[in-house]
């Protein structure tokens, strides 16, 4: 099997979307835990408390969340194959292969610096606007990518943002965003 063209679950937040001393209080409250188990508790945690929407969530403006789908769909076909993806109010999830050789590192980076850069440009403000890191996973087969393909879509939904993923207008769910993707 080609790791490097493997598909990823990757998620990034915005720097201000989970307090560091919250996270510190979460891993300490674990730590006596299997590592798996502190792995999926902690992970379910991040998730409910960043789907509450906290921080200062920039993401809802919608020049905002453009600025970070028409990133994502910038290296479609080029650096990865982009199969499904949720602009959150203070998230992403993307679902993307590789391509050419091209490391997860060098995707991920990129879209963050120019988006951190864009979205200051268009909102103003400075600073950090994203997570130093990234959280990222192989997707093993066919039936965890379409898992992870549907909790992505379907995140606005059980963040209570709206009824039905096709409303959303910054996922992959919703079909003017899928088909501006495919335009490109």
């Amino acid at each position: 099997m080609n790791l490097s063209e493997t598909p990823q679950f990757i998620t990034w937040r915005l720097a201000d979307a989970l307090p560091v001393d919250l996270l510190h209080r979460w891993e300490a409250e674990l730590e006596n835990n299997p590592p798996d188990q502190i792995k999926r508790e902690l992970w379910r945690r991040i998730e409910n408390f960043i789907d509450a929407g906290h921080g200062s969530e920039i993401l809802r403006h919608p020049m905002a969340a453009r600025a970070v789908q028409e990133s994502l769909a910038f290296n479609h076909n080029r650096k990865y194959r982009l199969h499904n993806w949720v602009v959150m109010p203070n998230h992403v999830h993307v679902l993307l292969t590789p391509i050419g050789g091209h490391q997860l590192g060098n995707i991920v980076g990129p879209i963050k610096s120019f988006t951190s850069k864009e979205i200051h440009r268009l909102l103003g403000g400075s600073g950090p606007l994203w997570q130093v890191d990234y959280f990222d996973r192989w997707i093993r087969d066919e039936k965890h990518l379409g898992r992870v393909a549907s909790y992505i879509e379907w995140n606005p939904v059980k963040a209570k943002l709206c009824q039905d993923p096709v409303l959303w207008p910054w996922s992959s769910a919703n079909e003017a965003a899928h088909s501006r993707l495919e335009g490109r």
